[in-house]
């Protein structure tokens, strides 16, 4: 191992032995390691790290990490100082912000140490040699199962290893999963980051086994709590209309593999993904209908995660929206609208839901039953089946804790609860510090024992919090009608504006006569959910019917004495003795899981009781290895699913597709050939002769340059992919900060590169007009290139729906719309050349075409050229989000934006300005147009 031997020896924290394992080989050699997850993968990245800082000397580069991985290695690398008191470690160093100017930048990386850094602020750094790479020590590159040949980080690890091939490279993953789409995955990922050797870690490895399965094992009692009939029966239907739409896809595109379109897959995989990317490459040729089904399996699934995380109320809320989103407005035919929505399984989703909440009060008066609904609505609340089951579960371990007392350990008496997100954490403490409270008076007069009764009393039960709910969703949504309608008559007012300019729409304007079906029988229009004229399901209540509900909700004396709760206190007159220490043992903490932030969750709160509300692979592992991590330390699990439900589902394939990933991954390292990680070493003599031009046409002569050929790139353009694909053509990419357009090919040859959104985008606030100006006022030969994503097709049909005003579309007139703005652009400029390119491989045959017989490009004439006389270009440079914000609201004109950016901190400040201060700044007229577009509500009818 080299470690120097001067030093004292460095302290790690890597207790188990799978861990120091893992450490010895990322010591020892270059290797890609993937290990299962949430068993602390980057616990063992910031020890490797803390050994190369603590021997000093060094300047280590990490790639890929996300800015709360950052803070995590930060801390854990500050805390490994303390312990080990290494006089020459430095800690991490974090440049993820164009804030960090060159000067900063290049002085971090003089002092060396450990530094993370952004792949796009790296390659620039690079490339224009401010980070020479023969100086790094080495690079980590973190979440490895992201790098393909197209990204940043594979174009920085090619650019390290061209230029230095002693330092240490070392990548890592904790998601296998990704790598099983692809033909020899595992293979075309070494060749991406230069290494010759995997090592993989899943759950099922002997060491791993070992270190976790023994006498430290954690306790976890499995509860499996059955779902309500109602819950079941909405379930049940939802996967009704996931069959139903699937079937629908097969039928409409019979050419497509569909080995995994089943409605067991549509369950756990990201189904509505997995569709979408099978067709993107044929989306201008499927029916309007198959993307509307392809949007609905995104619907769909987002309600069966809503019935097992959402109370029933805000479940009913929520089909309200998709209701509201869904529906067929008026005047549309059902064709354009979810096919889902006019089955029988959706009036069953829609009715369970709303049966849930409330119902009809039958009025007793021996009247006979009629076919009318009843004239008064009672609340039934229903509560989810975990709620009573995480109260039993806590009365249990206050019980236990109390006739069975535990030795004291290391471990606090914390019971720590695990949720799946915010929402459901703030659902859990609402319900535990609410479920004592009871609204209404109880009936004792049943007969009951008083141990049953007190008992009864001590139960919990969410009724305060779902009346309250209820309460405020019946509020809710008499405001919704309101936002709803106001919002349909302005785009039904664009619509008929649009359809107003076609013949066929004159000629089709006599409204259509007004029929009526017959229903066979007195009793049957009333019992279900009614539907509307074409047919979709339509729920709606009487306000007789609410107001009564509202009345009976009334809140009544128990609860007007529950305190609000208080989101921020009032700290003006608050002394020492407001504040007091709560003891662990006292606490409940309900937190969201979190990835690897989870660990240290863990090591601060040493909860001896653990309730996984919901169920999650990588926790429960963590959990295992903090137990076998610290042997003074006892814990119990609890782990919550409903039996029978997608969410037990959902977690049963979430194991099995990792170890499938794992025994692919196996199998193929197997059979692996050695991969050779040659970076790009080329014999002079063969570079020179790349560089002969041997057209010699027309009398030409025979030229070689000594020198690869050149382009000049904008530093914005290394988010995409073409700068890492001309470097693989042999080309030298300068980055510079470019005032017009976005490659210098040649001092005559300026090209503006655009994606199809960018184009779109650039349309819609004219900036492309400003650009083709200034790229026509400089170059002899600007180019507007148009760029397609390769996986999608070549045809501008798909981004129609892009410029959509609204969700009714006339067809084809989006297309039209952009083929009509791009020929008004080559009318107004009939200098700029359109280049059409399928994929950013072909643009960079294409830039190597158009280069050949071609003058190199002058970096810093580039660069000057759009400056005015002296101007610094780094002054020039804006924040393009809120730019491109502003651009939209009305009455912001290309000629005064400019004016708005120079004088306003943000668009909040823009935003809260009165006419007034608008006036020197745009104008009048203008600033009447911006002030009316920020104070106008959407509560207010368009006539006031």
């Amino acid at each position: 191992m080299p470690a120097a031997t001067s030093q004292p020896p460095v302290k790690l924290s890597l207790p188990l032995q799978f861990q120091q394992e893992i450490y010895h080989l990322l010591r020892a050699e270059d290797i890609l390691v993937i290990l299962a997850r949430g068993l602390g993968l980057l616990k063992i990245v910031t020890n490797l790290l803390h050994s190369y800082d603590a021997a000093g000397n060094s300047l280590v580069i990490i790639v890929g990490a996300e800015d709360r991985e950052n803070e995590w290695i930060g801390e854990a690398l500050a805390e490994h100082y303390a312990i080990s008191r290494s006089p020459l470690a430095k800690g991490l160093r974090v440049i993820n912000t164009d804030k960090a100017t060159v000067a900063a930048r290049e002085k971090i990386y003089s002092e060396g140490g450990i530094v993370s850094v952004t792949s796009r602020i790296l390659i620039v750094d690079l490339l224009s040699k401010l980070l020479d790479p023969e100086t790094v020590t080495g690079l980590i590159v973190l979440h490895a199962e992201r790098v393909v040949a197209t990204t940043t980080e594979a174009f920085i690890t090619r650019i390290f290893r061209q230029h230095n091939k002693i330092g240490f490279l070392k990548a890592f993953s904790d998601s296998p999963e990704p790598l099983t789409s692809a033909y020899a995955p595992l293979a075309a990922m070494m060749r991406n980051l230069f290494l010759r050797k995997p090592s993989l870690w899943p759950r099922f490895h002997v060491s791993i086994a070992q270190s976790l399965e023994g006498k430290k094992r954690a306790d976890v009692i499995e509860l499996e709590i059955p779902m309500t009939q109602s819950m079941r029966d909405i379930q049940n239907a939802v996967m009704e209309c996931v069959e139903m739409s699937i079937s629908e896809l097969k039928k409409a595109n019979p050419g497509l593999e569909m080995d995994d379109w089943t409605p067991d897959s549509a369950l756990h995989q990201n189904f509505d993904a997995i569709v979408r990317r099978q067709l993107d490459p044929v989306w201008h040729r499927v029916s309007w209908r198959t993307k509307q089904i392809a949007n609905d399996l995104t619907v769909l699934r987002s309600i069966l995660h809503s019935l097992l995380s959402y109370d029933s109320v805000s479940l009913l809320k929520y089909l309200d929206t998709v209701h509201a989103t869904h529906s067929p407005p008026p005047g549309s035919t059902r064709h354009d609208q979810s096919p889902w929505l006019f089955s029988d399984a959706a009036s069953t989703i829609f009715q369970s839901a709303k049966n849930r909440v409330y119902n009809g009060k039958a009025e007793d008066t021996g009247a006979l039953p009629t076919s009318k609904l009843p004239d008064s609505l009672s609340p039934v609340l229903e509560e989810q089946p975990k709620w009573a089951v995480l109260a039993e579960i806590l009365q249990e371990i206050e019980v236990d804790a109390y006739l069975n007392p535990t030795l004291r350990d290391d471990s606090n008496d914390t019971i720590l609860i695990m949720c799946n997100d915010q929402r459901a954490c703030r659902q859990v403490k609402e319900y535990l510090q609410t479920m004592h409270v009871k609204p209404l008076p109880q009936d004792m007069n049943e007969g009951q024992a008083p141990h049953e009764i007190e008992a009864e009393e001590q139960r919990g039960s969410a009724e305060f919090m779902m009346r309250r709910k209820l309460r405020e969703y019946l509020g809710w949504k008499k405001t919704f009608a309101q936002v709803s309608a106001s919002l349909f008559e302005e785009n039904q007012k664009s619509l008929n504006d649009i359809k107003g300019n076609t013949a066929a729409a004159r000629l089709n304007s006599k409204a259509p006569a007004n029929k009526r079906r017959r229903l066979r029988g007195g009793g049957g229009a009333g019992m279900g959910p009614s539907r509307t004229a074409h047919g979709a399901v339509m729920i709606e209540d009487k306000a007789a019917q609410v107001a009564s509900l509202l009345a009976e909700l009334r809140p009544t004396e128990s609860e007007a004495l529950q305190k609000e709760e208080i989101i921020v206190d009032d700290l003006r007159d608050a002394g020492e003795d407001f504040f007091e220490l709560y003891e662990p043992d006292d606490q409940i903490v309900v937190h969201p899981y979190d990835g690897d932030q989870d660990d240290q969750l863990l090591e601060e709160i040493r909860p001896r009781y653990i309730i996984m509300y919901s169920p999650a692979t990588d926790f429960i592992r963590r959990v295992e290895v903090y137990r076998s991590s610290h042997s003074d330390r006892s814990v119990r699990a609890y782990f919550m699913y409903y039996g029978g439900s997608i969410e037990e589902q959902r977690y049963l394939s979430a194991v099995r597709r990792e170890k499938d990933a794992f025994t692919k991954l196996i199998r193929e390292r197997g059979s692996m050939a050695v991969t050779m990680t040659d970076a790009g070493t080329i014999d002079p003599q063969e570079a020179f002769l790349r560089t002969v031009n041997t057209r010699i046409a027309g009398g030409g002569r025979l030229a070689a340059t000594a020198a690869p050929p050149t382009v000049v790139v904008d530093v914005r353009e290394f988010r995409s992919a073409l700068p890492s694909l001309l470097h693989g053509r042999s080309m030298i990419t300068v980055p510079c900060q470019l005032t017009v357009g976005d490659y210098v090919l040649s001092p005559h040859i300026c090209v503006e590169r655009k994606s199809i959104r960018d184009l779109i985008a650039s349309f819609k606030n004219g900036r492309l007009f400003n650009q083709a100006e200034t790229m026509l006022q400089h170059y002899k030969y600007p180019f507007l290139l148009i760029e397609f994503d390769a996986n999608k097709s070549f045809t501008l049909d798909p981004f129609a729906d892009l410029t959509s005003i609204s969700t009714l579309k006339t067809p084809d007139s989006d297309t039209k719309d952009l083929q009509s703005k791009l020929v008004l652009l080559t009318l107004a400029f009939p200098r700029l050349k359109v280049i059409w390119s399928s994929s950013p491989y072909q643009t960079a045959e294409i830039f190597e075409e158009l280069k050949k017989q071609q003058e190199e490009p002058d970096p810093l004439k580039a660069v000057q050229i759009g400056l005015a006389e002296g101007e610094d270009p780094d002054e020039r440079t804006f924040n393009t989000g809120p730019q491109e914000l502003l651009r939209t609201i009305p009455g912001v004109t290309a000629k005064n934006a400019s004016r708005l950016y120079l004088e306003t901190k943000n668009v909040l400040e823009v935003a809260n300005m009165s006419l007034d201060e608008l006036d020197p700044m745009v104008g009048r007229e203008s600033g009447r147009q911006i002030v009316r577009f920020f104070t106008r509500s959407v509560f207010d009818d368009e006539d006031q």
